[in-house]
């Protein structure tokens, strides 16, 4: 092995965060290098958020085929293809994979593929296809080395990607299961729950030990979805918990604390993911962590001088566009740029399910936890003729601060939430008053009329309702 090649700056770890971060140090004339041990675009474009919304496009086809008579449209609905819905779903996934490699080329970074090991705080040893290769960065080297899916530690559900899964198979299934047991009610959960149900699974059920579906959500939004899903037909139980399961050859009984039992033909293990730093010199070089979590301050920079990191692995959101924005943060910071840190209460959590669920700002519950005086103003979708054009149900809930206060939150359950709650992160994070919104005049009708109407009447000027 030579002396190590120089860059301005090397990212470790190709996804989002780390995709992100490298594009913006090109374009700001820093000489860069992206190490991605697999394929860049990492987690959200090949195992997560690309290909699941993927599926529920399909989902969402198949909801308004099955259910076309309702609109006085003849069309008989004969089920899905799961290996045509798998073709369509790789379509999508390549496409956007070729992009992303072009884009990478263009705009002069470098990608080296391998594995690697932090030798130092700037330097890593990369076990390429043509041996070790020794790579520095002189301004800046930046942790994305991202998560993988969680295993529950309970006896009988060790995953085998086969009777027991996680999403990282899931996403790849050419069947549809028949009785799916989803254990996690977050994102993965909820919207698996969503596809395998419409695609014809004949029973499906999810189990989450905490008290509600989307747990960190606000609790309105929670027993909304809640309802919904149980009207589909899902089998909802919060509140409990797994403490084991038994396999046979064509099933799984998974047994719960309450002392009840069930029987399924998969379990979908869905409990969050973990971050990926084991074995990669991240301590010996001088990172702490923490549970496994790269420990950083505002500016996503480590305890190790010119060491940075970003993504999953330092378990903040964990969510794409909020890794983008670190990536973003990062690559101005090292280039000497003036940078404002992340307001992560103002990023949008969004989930896919159906109904969809979205929201930006404070809880509920946070506010009542922090001693914050507020009143809510909840605006349901019942009364806005473009949701009930689509047989939608949910609200657009609102909470402003008491006595003419700025609003604080904004939760969404319902149609489209995951591309209205655009206009809601604008109105939170730039700390508008309610009746500043009530004077923005929303296209009729539009289900984004839902956020207008709710702040018409916090603001005391309501409208429909």
């Amino acid at each position: 092995m030579t002396a190590a090649e120089t860059f301005d700056v090397v990212v470790l770890g190709g996804g989002t965060g780390g995709y992100s971060c490298a594009l913006r140090a090109a374009d700001l004339g820093l000489r860069t290098a992206v190490v991605e041990r697999d394929k860049v675009g990492g987690t959200c474009l090949h195992r997560g958020c690309i290909p699941a919304k993927a599926l529920l496009q399909a989902a969402e086809v198949a909801e308004h085929a099955a259910d076309a008579a309702h609109y006085g449209v003849r069309a008989t609905f004969h089920g899905v293809d799961p290996v045509a819905v798998q073709r369509y779903k790789q379509r999508i996934v390549d496409t956007n994979h070729k992009g992303l490699q072009s884009t990478l080329r263009r705009r002069g970074v470098e990608v080296i593929a391998g594995t690697a090991r932090m030798t130092n705080a700037t330097t890593l040893d990369v076990d390429t296809a043509d041996g070790l290769r020794r790579v520095a960065a002189t301004r800046g080297l930046v942790l994305a080395t991202g998560s993988a899916p969680r295993a529950l530690p309970v006896e009988g559900l060790d995953v085998d990607g086969h009777r027991v899964i996680t999403s990282d198979h899931a996403l790849f299934l050419e069947r549809v299961p028949e009785r799916p047991i989803i254990i996690g009610a977050s994102a993965v959960g909820v919207e698996f729950a969503t596809i395998w149900k419409t695609f014809g699974a004949r029973s499906v059920t999810v189990i989450e030990a905490l008290p509600a579906v989307v747990p960190r959500e606000d609790v309105d939004t929670s027993k909304a979805l809640a309802s919904a899903l149980s009207k589909q037909g899902i089998d909802v139980r919060t509140g409990v918990s797994v403490v084991g399961a038994d396999r046979s050859s064509d099933a799984v009984r998974v047994r719960l604390g309450d002392g009840t039992a069930l029987e399924g033909d998969i379990v979908l293990v869905a409990i969050g993911r973990a971050p990926v730093s084991d074995g990669m010199g991240f301590s010996e070089a001088g990172v702490t962590l923490d549970r496994g979590y790269v420990g950083v301050n505002e500016w996503c920079e480590t305890e190790a001088a010119g060491v940075y990191a970003i993504g999953d692995v330092i378990g903040r959101l964990g969510l794409a566009h909020s890794s983008f924005q670190e990536g973003f943060l990062v690559a101005e910071r090292i280039a000497g740029r003036s940078v404002v840190p992340i307001d992560y209460a103002g990023t949008p959590r969004v989930y896919y399910c159906h109904p969809e669920v979205a929201s930006v700002g404070l809880t509920e519950q946070q506010l009542t936890e922090r001693g914050i005086p507020f009143q809510s103003q909840l605006h349901p979708f019942s009364h806005n003729a473009r949701a009930m054009m689509t047989k939608a149900s949910g609200h657009v809930k609102v909470l402003v601060g008491a006595e003419g206060g700025p609003v604080l939150g904004v939760h969404i359950v319902g149609p489209r939430a995951t591309d209205i709650i655009g206009e809601a992160q604008l109105i939170y994070s730039w700390e508008a008053l309610p009746t500043e919104v009530a004077q923005f005049i929303h296209p009729h009708p539009t289900l984004v009329e839902a956020i207008g109407e709710a702040h018409m009447a916090a603001a005391g000027r309501p409208l429909h309702g």
